[in-house]
């Protein structure tokens, strides 16, 4: 099993991992991880996202048996480990990449249909889904789990995760609509068809207010910050209730659920098919 022998690997002493049987292993790695055969996390039957540590020790195997090559191109200067390189595409993959200046690393997952809009970045060990589309600026991070029909807006940032190897990658399930300069970070998951209003933040740390249901949301020792199916969430401020803060009028940045998806929503945010 690739597991076991990507779980074997990692206990290798440095002076081994330059093996031809080890570079073989990670080459075998990387191509699972390139067409979806083996992903960072996973949901299962019942929607619940299981983290495969193994995985992410492997990618960063990656890292440790890579040694440092010239990979300039087109004039520019570029040095990196040669494990990880820039991901191969072939026309038949189906996937738009605008020219401009993305860059998708090796060892991510890119369906077809995936448009990339320049200058985007796809790191390692992300998985992105039929018909989304990272836009400008946007980044994808290490390990994050984009779903099916997602748009990455202007500027949004998905964070990654590589340490520890049993943390939780951001994940965005399918149809979820991310604005412009949106940030999700630290283990955050996104469920489906939920709305991200433009400059919302979203961390470990955050806390949501969902003034529908009036309730409080945010992350436990033992499950992180989510956001509900068909959430439409929009940045928001709330009082300090200190002395000081009240004499300066300070308050703190929170996000809050304003609605949930109606047919308006759907109007507003609806995908076009000719893009894709």
């Amino acid at each position: 099993m690739l597991n076991d022998r990507i779980l074997s690997a990692i206990s290798l002493p440095s002076d081994e991992l330059q093996s031809v049987s080890v570079q073989e292993l990670l080459a075998e790695f990387l191509s699972a991880l390139n067409y979806g055969e083996i992903r960072s996390a996973s949901p299962d039957s019942k929607g619940n996202w299981l983290v495969n540590a193994w995985v992410k020790q492997g990618i960063l195997l990656c890292f440790r048996a890579g040694m440092m090559k010239d990979v300039s191109q087109g004039g520019f200067p570029f040095f990196d480990k040669h494990t990880i390189g820039l991901r191969p595409i072939e026309l038949t993959d189906g996937i738009r990449i605008v020219p401009g200046g993305t860059a998708i690393r090796t060892g991510c997952f890119v369906a077809k249909g995936v448009i990339c809009m320049p200058p985007s970045y796809i790191n390692i060990g992300s998985y992105i889904d039929e018909g989304t589309m990272v836009d400008s600026h946007a980044l994808v991070g290490t390990c994050a789990q984009i779903g099916k029909r997602v748009h990455l807006s202007a500027a949004a940032q998905i964070g990654g995760v590589l340490e520890p190897a049993g943390a939780r990658p951001v994940i965005i399930e399918d149809d979820v609509m991310v604005g412009g300069n949106c940030g999700v970070y630290e283990g955050v998951i996104i469920r489906g068809r939920a709305v991200l209003g433009s400059g919302v933040i979203l961390n470990g740390s955050t806390v949501v207010y969902d003034l529908v249901n009036e309730r409080i949301l945010r992350s436990t020792q033992d499950s992180p910050l989510e956001i509900p199916h068909n959430a439409v969430v929009i940045p928001g401020s709330r009082a300090i209730k200190s002395a000081f803060c009240r004499e300066h009028g300070l308050s703190v940045s929170t996000p809050l659920i304003v609605k949930y998806r109606d047919e308006k929503t759907d109007a507003r945010t609806a995908l076009e098919d000719a893009l894709r």
